[in-house]
């Protein structure tokens, strides 16, 4: 296998403490260099120190960071909702119901208009530093659509969620608990084959706490592993339930009390903020500093949607983190990096340590904290996913 060497690395973030100095999470690493063979990283160190290689590449003093871990994302969908977020930003408030619309122009979307939209959205997401993400169905609430949103997804990516329950499909809004027996059965039959998690919007509008336990636990018993929409719009179950059966994450986290913090610090799941949605909606903002002090691990994601966050900008959900969250800059670039991987129970990717997948980030600036200091700035220049260099 062929070996590169990127050298002269002003700061080099590698989220694991026993490579850095200091008492920082992310491992930094001063004047650093990092050598990738094939697909994975096998040394990291100081740039004086870099064994020979095949292939070198210079930094030229600047940062570089673990690929970010995009774990929540909505991409397999159809048209957009310009009109409702120009209603919304005139003073109408956002409610779950507008999933609907997302719905209609999804059904009647064929297959190439759905995978040209989710490449489209993966590209420009590449661009800015994602190299790994986790998408979702439920934009078509039929056994067909949905299998068929998987089915596209599971081509571009290992880390697809059955979102059947996003909302009780329109057909079914006189009788949400057939629906729900839908979600479990036939359509979870068609759809378990081609993804690996199951999710549920837990919300007002959406699925109560007994509706999203039944949807969670039938998943499970087919092999799909539960993460959870909690707590977005109002204080609800979802938490406690995402504690209950073991979800590698509870997303939003926005309405928490002192008990649901408690149970996610002494639990497996991964608290993961979405900021976008928040900027998007005009909703208050989760409280990073309230579950980071009390020991609960964080991701942060972009909850890329056509509705509630439409961004695939982890760059931008960091800053809106430090500034409006109560993250510290170093906070945020784990979450949004080892926090991401977290929430998704992996350990290959996220970080840059010897063995993992060499998804590198390489910012135009000497410092990842420029993420947060210089908002909306396109500072991704390089990025490497798997080895090969692709930005």
């Amino acid at each position: 296998m062929s070996s590169t060497a990127i050298t002269g690395i002003a700061t080099l973030v590698t989220n694991d403490p026993a490579l850095g100095r200091g008492d920082s999470p992310l491992g930094l690493i001063r004047d650093a260099a990092v050598v990738i063979e094939g697909d994975r990283v096998v040394w990291t160190g100081a740039s004086g120190d870099t064994p020979a290689t095949d292939h070198r590449v210079d930094a030229g003093g600047r940062a570089v960071l673990p690929g970010f871990v995009d774990s929540h994302s909505h991409l397999v969908f159809a048209g957009d909702r310009t009109e409702e977020f120009n209603a919304r930003m005139s003073g109408r408030p956002y409610s779950a119901g507008g999933i609907r619309t997302t719905v209609a122009a999804t059904r009647a979307a064929d297959d190439a208009e759905l995978e040209a939209n989710l490449t489209r959205y993966l590209a420009e997401a590449l661009r800015q530093g994602t190299t790994t993400f986790e998408t979702k169905s439920g934009y078509g609430l039929t056994v067909a659509d949905e299998s068929r949103a998987l089915r596209l997804a599971a081509r571009h990516t290992d880390e697809v969620t059955y979102l059947g329950a996003h909302i009780v499909a329109p057909e079914f809004a006189d009788d949400p608990a057939a629906y729900v027996d839908l979600v479990t059965g036939e359509m979870l039959d068609a759809c378990a084959p081609h993804a690996r998690w199951i999710d549920v919007f837990c919300e007002k509008g959406a699925f109560d706490g007994d509706q999203a336990r039944a949807v969670l636990t039938a998943g499970r018993a087919r092999g799909l592993h539960p993460r959870i929409h909690a707590n977005q719009l109002t204080h609800g179950p979802g938490v406690q339930l995402a504690v209950e059966v073991d979800a590698a994450s509870a997303d939003h986290c926005t309405h928490l009390t002192d008990a649901d913090v408690d149970a996610l610090a002494n639990s497996r799941t991964v608290a993961t903020l979405l900021p976008g949605a928040e900027f998007s909606t005009r909703a208050a903002w989760p409280d990073a500093r309230r579950l980071l002090d009390a020991g609960a691990t964080v991701a942060l994601s972009t909850d890329c949607n056509p509705g509630s966050s439409f961004t695939s900008s982890v760059p931008f959900c960091v800053a809106l983190a430090v500034r409006d969250m109560g993250m510290t800059p170093d906070e945020a670039v784990w979450s949004a990096t080892a926090g991401g991987a977290a929430a998704l129970r992996r350990t290959d990717v996220g970080r840059i340590t010897p063995g993992a997948f060499a998804d590198l980030v390489l910012l135009d600036a000497p410092s990842h904290v420029h993420l947060a200091y210089r908002p909306g700035v396109p500072l991704v220049t390089g990025v490497w996913r798997r080895g090969e260099r692709v930005v």
